[in-house]
């Protein structure tokens, strides 16, 4: 069934697949291995039912919207910020739920790339009569979803690069130098928010050795939202007693180190600290990012937040599995020789307008902050 649509319509379209696309974001991070959907149910120019997939992936957004609306639904819009699902899992198909509570229009933002859905929902929805438009808000759903589509397509995770540095280009001082701190509680807030809103956060061996880092969220109200923090670690060098191996009973630790690491040494780390360690393939002593992804998507992450340093910064990007990119830049100059954030290599890659375009570029606070995103 299809109708032509009228500017006036197409203009509420978006705009109310951009409240369910909002409503998605809520639960980023907390969500998979599903995707984080939004869903909206409008019926005569009210807004009668959202829904938002829950944590661990269940209910699904389009069920929870449905609950919500009850019997206002039927004759009713909904809007779905990727195609519903049309299998049987742990829950009945959500496109059967649809069909059942009477909706009579439904607005889809994106095909779900999921083999088992993969266009299968939206002919469900058509095959019953339902009226379907695919495709409003898709670009911004993409990115949204990308951590989930990049998992069903190309078996990773999605990865956000967060670096961070001076007005004259350094992440760090000289060897033995105190740890800078570049950025202020603005930026610092922000950090911590995007780290609510991936399910992992990833630094090398080099930054867990010199900073000694937490990795976990901090800021008031969502506390309580750390996720799974890995450390790159090619010789399992990383101190039981440092601050990330210490807290490893109380906030998830995965260290990913080389296949030929002894299982002694592996079985003693894990004893004393209780962090996970897994093993992957590795050449002339570096770790496979590529492996390294494919374990992470085997294991159901679909977003990493990497805080590493420069030089896995560098790898990242010259691997092109960065999708993201926020580079963080602070009020004051170092002032002196120091490790500079952004290598000459990973300059090139970034400023290579074929690889990567800007997508925003503000103040939080005090200090600048540039968000890019990967060419497709």
């Amino acid at each position: 069934m299809t109708r032509v649509a009228s500017v006036s319509d197409s203009a509420l379209d978006e705009s109310y697949m951009a409240s369910a696309l909002a409503l998605g974001r809520r639960n980023l991070g907390l969500t998979a291995p599903n995707p984080s959907v939004g869903a909206l149910i409008v019926k005569d120019g009210a807004v009668v039912g959202r829904g938002w997939t829950g944590a661990g992936g269940r209910p699904h957004a389009e069920v929870l919207a449905l609950k919500q609306a009850g019997g206002l639904a039927v004759g009713a819009t909904l809007y779905v910020t990727l195609e519903p699902c049309a299998h049987h899992g742990v829950t009945p198909p959500c496109v059967e739920s649809i069909v059942s509570a009477g909706i009579s229009r439904v607005v889809s933002a994106l095909e779900d790339p999921n083999p088992r859905v993969a266009g299968q929902g939206h002919e469900y929805l058509r095959q019953s009569g339902i009226e379907l438009l695919v495709g409003v808000g898709a670009a911004m759903a993409r990115l949204d979803h990308m951590g989930h589509i990049l998992r069903m397509t190309h078996h990773r995770p999605m990865v956000t690069l967060k670096l961070a540095q001076t007005a004259d280009g350094y992440a760090a001082g000289a060897t033995y130098d105190p740890r800078l701190h570049i950025t202020g509680p603005v930026a610092d807030a922000f950090t911590h928010v995007q780290r609510a809103l991936h399910d992992a956060i990833m630094i090398g061996a080099g930054t867990a050795r010199e900073d000694d880092p937490l990795m976990t969220v901090r800021l008031p109200g969502i506390d309580n939202r750390s996720p799974l923090r890995i450390v790159l670690d090619t010789k399992l060098s990383l101190s039981p007693r440092s601050r990330l191996a210490s807290t490893a009973h109380d906030k998830p630790l995965l260290i990913v180190t080389r296949e030929d690491i002894p299982d002694e040494i592996i079985l003693k780390f894990k004893k004393s600290t209780g962090a996970d360690v897994a093993r992957i393939t590795s050449k002339d002593g570096l770790l496979n990012l590529h492996s390294v992804l494919r374990l992470l998507s085997e294991r159901g992450i679909t977003r990493v937040f990497c805080e590493g340093g420069p030089t896995i910064a560098e790898s990242l990007l010259s691997a092109g599995l960065v999708d993201e990119i926020i580079l963080h830049q602070g009020l004051k100059p170092l002032g002196r020789l120091g490790k500079l954030a952004v290598t000459p290599v990973a300059k090139m890659i970034l400023r290579d307008e074929k690889k990567y375009r800007l997508l925003e570029n503000r103040f939080l606070g005090v200090d600048q902050m540039m968000r890019y995103a990967r060419v497709d």
